[in-house]
């Protein structure tokens, strides 16, 4: 089965609870206590999970664009005043699509509440409840990793029971605090840390509904989530020790880098042996669907849709709402391959027009219709896939997102060495993602680096193989960059939208919307 079709978590609908104060049942509204009965409802509820993966305040469009147009690698292009704020950092409060971002996360973390609440009470195999706790706690550790790194600071819920006795305790549960950044960081560990324990590493031999699927989360992904976790706290010999385990452990072996680095931001050869975890899209040839997966509550004719590929796709074949900053472009021109040829990962990450490269076409083979000092988006848009010319004026887009790639794995554990003062060890590491990409042995043309010159080396292996793929924010947050003057002047050199940065708007503020209506709700340094 080549992945987990969505549409089977659209059995899990909205469960409502009651209290003894009002004893009316609603004979159409399933409610929470006669539900969980089950294992093929934990089985549904656990799918529910997934589908809020594909929403667009998730990894449909909206998380992954106002995530990309933050980093130095992309600027906005857009007529859309939210995308173009974000990108310079002088988004208001009250954006919807940072709010849009907000509710699909709590959404994901309020279904995954749902089945660590209810299923262990459910008789059922016991391998397969581990597995469906397992995959609860990975998508819940990973939607609260996602909002410490673009809020910050939120409220950590653990329990999807708001109605308690004591009607005191009633409001606390209903309006939950703001967390500190310990409590919620130890949450995200916490969570990842169940789920490498709860599941397996592949699902092909188990037993059960799930056998066979792929797209489900696993050990390895967990692992790699958890290594990720600690690497952006600086803990870096826990970070050293979770990544060592693709190494020497029970996930040695399991993953490795594809051989071609578009497949793994193309339709095919999805869910390969270098994913550690990617978000399920399928388009409407694929999988059906009349109405657009944006949000809301999931129904029979949804679709299973990802807009990034027409968001993303250069003029006359989407929105064009990105474009790739000048700077990332002429980092892939710095160093050339062994064979003297350009680094091949800049016309699979960049559409441009480059002749002695034979990049001269776009879209299946039209000539290239721009000034020749355009660029564009390529990596995650259909520019270039064989047999197909055009999107049809439509999102519908198939390609799966990538959430964690091998790759990654590699360039961490590489940082975490080199922080621990083991730089020499981290050369290997390092070396595999270049000898994919063609480039020179780094041990030989950059022998015995320092520490702060394999940190600088690293930051461009990491510009390089992750460009548009919302990860660069993050490393320039969790490096300090935007504090350190001389490294602030760099990324205002990089992409002119950093000239309008002030401190906090690195992160999203705490949407608007629901300071209003939570009052233990604090702001965050970007309100």
């Amino acid at each position: 089965m080549k992945k987990i079709k969505y549409y089977f978590s659209f059995l899990l609908l909205a469960l409502v609870g009651c209290d003894d104060k009002l004893d009316i049942v609603n004979p159409n509204t399933q409610i929470i206590a006669d539900y969980w009965q089950t294992q093929d409802q934990a089985q549904a509820g656990v799918n529910a999970i997934y589908n809020s993966l594909i929403l667009d305040g998730t990894y449909m469009r909206m998380f992954p664009t106002l995530t990309d147009t933050r980093g130095d690698d992309i600027t906005g292009d857009t007529p859309w005043l939210d995308i173009a704020q974000v990108g310079n950092f002088t988004i208001p409060t009250t954006s919807g699509p940072v709010q849009w971002i907000w509710g699909a996360k709590y959404q994901l973390i309020w279904r995954a509440n749902q089945v660590l609440d209810n299923v262990p009470a459910i008789e059922m195999d016991e391998a397969l409840k581990n597995r469906i706790l397992g995959q609860a706690y990975f998508l819940r550790g990973l939607a609260y990793f996602n909002l410490a790194n673009t809020y910050k600071v939120v409220p950590v819920v653990t329990t999807a029971q708001t109605v308690i006795s004591d009607d005191e305790a009633v409001q606390v549960e209903t309006y939950p605090a703001t967390a500190t950044e310990e409590e919620l960081w130890n949450q995200i560990f916490s969570d990842f840390q169940m789920a490498k324990e709860l599941l397996p590493i592949s699902y092909d031999n188990v037993s059960g509904p799930d056998q066979g699927q792929k797209g489900r989360a696993t050990k390895g992904a967990a692992t790699g989530m958890l290594g990720k976790a600690y690497l952006y706290r600086q803990q870096w010999q826990n970070a050293a020790d979770q990544f060592e385990q693709f190494f020497t452990g029970d996930l040695q072996g399991r993953y490795s880098l594809v051989e071609d680095y578009r497949d793994n931001f193309k339709p095919t050869n999805e869910n390969n042996f270098e994913s550690l975890f990617e978000v399920q899209f399928g388009s409407v040839e694929e999988v059906g669907g009349s109405t657009r997966n944006y949000g809301g509550d999931p129904n029979s004719t949804w679709q299973q849709v990802s807009s990034q590929g027409y968001t993303y796709a250069m003029e006359g074949y989407g929105y064009s709402d990105v474009l790739p900053t000048r700077w990332i472009y002429n980092e892939f021109k710095e160093e050339k391959t062994v064979n003297g040829n350009s680094d091949p990962r800049l016309l699979e990450t960049i559409a441009s027009y480059e002749p002695e490269d034979n990049s001269t076409t776009v879209y299946g083979g039209t000539p290239w219709p721009f000034a020749e000092d355009r660029i564009f988006p390529r990596k995650y848009t259909h520019d270039g896939i064989p047999g197909w010319t055009d999107e049809g004026g439509i999102e519908n887009s198939g390609i799966n997102y990538r959430v964690l790639r091998f790759a990654d794995i590699l360039l961490m554990y590489a940082e975490a060495l080199n922080e621990l003062g083991q730089t020499s060890e981290a050369y290997q590491y390092i070396q595999q993602v270049r000898d994919r990409a063609n480039l020179p042995d780094l041990a030989t043309t950059k022998p015995v680096m320092g520490q702060q010159e394999m940190r600088d080396q690293l930051a461009h292996e990491r510009a390089l193989e992750f460009a548009i793929e919302g990860q660069r924010i993050n490393d320039i947050i969790r490096w300090g960059w935007l504090y350190d003057p001389e490294k602030l002047a760099m990324l205002k050199q990089h992409d002119a939208d950093f000239n309008t940065w002030t401190p906090g708007n690195e992160y999203l503020p705490i949407p608007q919307t629901e300071l209003d209506v939570n009052p233990n709700l604090a702001t965050n340094p970007a309100n």
